[in-house]
């Protein structure tokens, strides 16, 4: 699959692509370079939470829910 770098240098992933990857809006993801070519890695670790919640389960339960919630 061929793309095209935008005026704003923005490229979109085509949905088949996506779709495999299972890449959704929001995600993180981390660009590595290699000689001449770019990779586009997905983040798949989520971040690791703190404060004085940690160990709560409150952030967990947070998570859930907005992962419930309509995108």
């Amino acid at each position: 699959m061929t793309g095209r770098i935008g005026a704003k240098g923005q490229v979109v992933i085509p949905k088949a692509l996506r779709d495999r990857a299972h890449v959704q809006p929001g995600d993180e993801v981390d660009f590595e370079l290699d000689d001449d070519r770019i990779t586009l890695v997905v983040r798949r670790q989520r971040a690791r939470l703190g404060g004085r919640f940690a160990g709560s389960g409150m952030a967990a339960r947070l998570l859930e829910d907005r992962a419930s919630e309509p995108r």
